[in-house]
C-alpha cells in the first residue's frame, strides 16, 4: 500500500495494474473478516466519511456507509431534498459546508458527468485535504462498481487468489445499453487492464461502433495510459455469436431515464434479441457466471429463472463484494 499514489478515485482510466492488485488484495483481506460478532476494525476511527448522493441509490450508498462503519469511521449522509440547494445554494458551497464540518472523505454521486472531478479540483486548489471518491457521475464513470465487478470475477475464477491475473485471456461479454452505462465504461478500463478481451453486444442505437476504440487513448488531461498492454474490445451485434466461448457475461439495465429519444421498438423485442436465458448460455463455457450491476428488470435483461439461479447469477455476490471493495477504497484514501 506504500505505492498508492491517488489523492482521489474519480476514474479507473488512471489505475495501473499495481493499483488493481492493491485494491483486490486488500478487499480479499476485508472479505475474510468474520460476518458475526465484533466486525469493526479501528482503521478509520476518528475519520468522517460524508456521502453526497444527488441521484437515487440503494446499493452504492448503503454499501459505502456500511463499509465506512465497519472501519469505525463516522458517517454523515446528505439528502438533496432537505438541503439548502432548494434555497439556491451552489453545489460547491454545499460541499464546502460538509468540509467545514470536518469531512475527511466525500463520496459523490451526480447525474452530470464530471461533477466529482470538478469538486476534487476546486477543493485541491483551496488547499482542503479532503479525498473525493466518485460514486457515479453521468455517463462517465462508476469506479467502485467496476472494481467490485472485477473482484467478483476474480474470486469466481480464482477463489484463493483473486488477483488481476485471474482475468488474463478471458473472454468477457458485456451486453445491453452500453451507450448510457457508466458501469460499462469503468468495466472496460478494468477488464482490459487485467488482460481480458471484452466483447460488447447490443443494438446499434445503444452501442456505437466507436466503443471499439474506447481505451485506445488516455482521457483528456492524462499524459499516457498507465497500463502497457490491454486486452481487446470488439463489437458483435448477434448475441448468440457473442456468447460463443464466453467465460463470463455481464448484462446491463436499460437506462430509460437517460434516453432522450426512441432507441428501442419494444421491451419484448429487446429481450428476444438481447435478453439472457438458460438456453442462450449453452453457447458459453460451462457454469458461466452472469453479472448485473442492478437493479435488474426481470424478463428484460435476463429471465427471472436465470436471475434466481445461483449456479450462474452472481448478482447477490456482487452486492456482497461491494462492501470489502469500498472498505479498501475508503481505507486507501482516508488512511493515507
Amino acid at each position: 500500500m506504500s505505492d498508492w499514489t491517488h489523492r482521489h478515485v474519480l476514474d479507473l482510466a488512471a489505475f495501473s495494474l499495481e493499483d488493481y492488485t492493491t485494491v483486490l488484495e486488500l478487499a480479499q483481506r476485508f472479505r475474510a473478516m468474520p460476518t458475526s460478532g465484533a466486525r469493526k476494525l479501528p482503521a478509520l476511527q476518528g475519520k468522517l466519511v460524508t456521502t453526497l448522493f444527488f441521484e437515487p441509490s440503494t446499493r452504492t450508498r448503503s454499501s459505502f456507509e456500511l463499509a465506512a462503519k465497519r472501519l469505525s469511521a463516522d458517517v454523515q449522509s446528505f439528502s438533496p431534498s432537505s438541503s439548502s440547494l432548494s434555497k439556491g445554494e451552489s453545489l460547491l458551497d454545499t460541499v464546502r459546508t460538509y468540509v467545514a464540518m470536518g469531512a475527511d472523505l466525500l463520496v459523490v454521486r451526480h447525474r452530470c458527468t464530471g461533477v466529482p472531478a470538478s469538486l476534487a479540483r476546486d477543493l485541491d486548489l483551496s488547499g482542503d485535504r479532503v479525498a473525493v471518491l466518485n460514486g457515479g457521475d453521468g455517463l462517465h464513470s462508476h469506479p467502485s462498481q467496476g472494481l467490485l465487478d472485477l473482484f467478483s470475477l476474480a474470486r469466481h475464477f480464482s477463489p484463493d487468489s483473486p488477483t488481476p491475473a485471474a482475468l488474463r485471456g478471458r473472454r468477457i461479454v458485456i451486453v445491453g445499453d452500453i451507450l448510457h452505462s457508466r458501469v460499462a465504461r469503468s468495466n472496460l478500463w478494468a477488464l482490459t487492464a487485467c488482460g481480458a478481451d471484452v466483447v460488447l453486444c447490443g443494438p446499434a442505437t445503444l452501442l456505437p461502433q466507436a466503443f471499439t476504440a474506447f481505451v485506445d487513448a488516455p482521457p483528456p488531461g492524462q499524459a499516457c495510459d498507465p497500463v502497457a498492454n490491454r486486452g481487446r474490445i470488439t463489437i458483435e451485434r448477434n448475441l448468440d455469436q457473442a456468447l460463443a466461448g464466453a467465460d463470463a457475461v455481464m448484462t446491463l439495465r436499460l437506462q430509460k431515464e437517460r434516453m432522450n429519444q426512441n432507441l428501442l421498438t419494444s421491451l419484448e423485442s429487446y429481450h428476444r434479441a438481447y435478453g439472457l436465458t438458460h438456453a442462450r448460455l449453452q453457447a458459453c463455457a460451462a457454469s458461466v457466471p452472469v453479472l448485473h450491476p442492478g437493479p435488474v428488470n426481470r424478463g428484460v435483461e435476463m429471465s427471472g429463472a436465470l436471475l434466481d439461479d445461483p449456479s450462474h447469477a452472481l448478482v447477490e455476490e456482487q452486492v456482497t463484494n461491494g462492501i470489502p471493495i469500498r472498505m479498501a477504497l475508503l481505507y486507501l484514501l482516508a488512511a493515507g
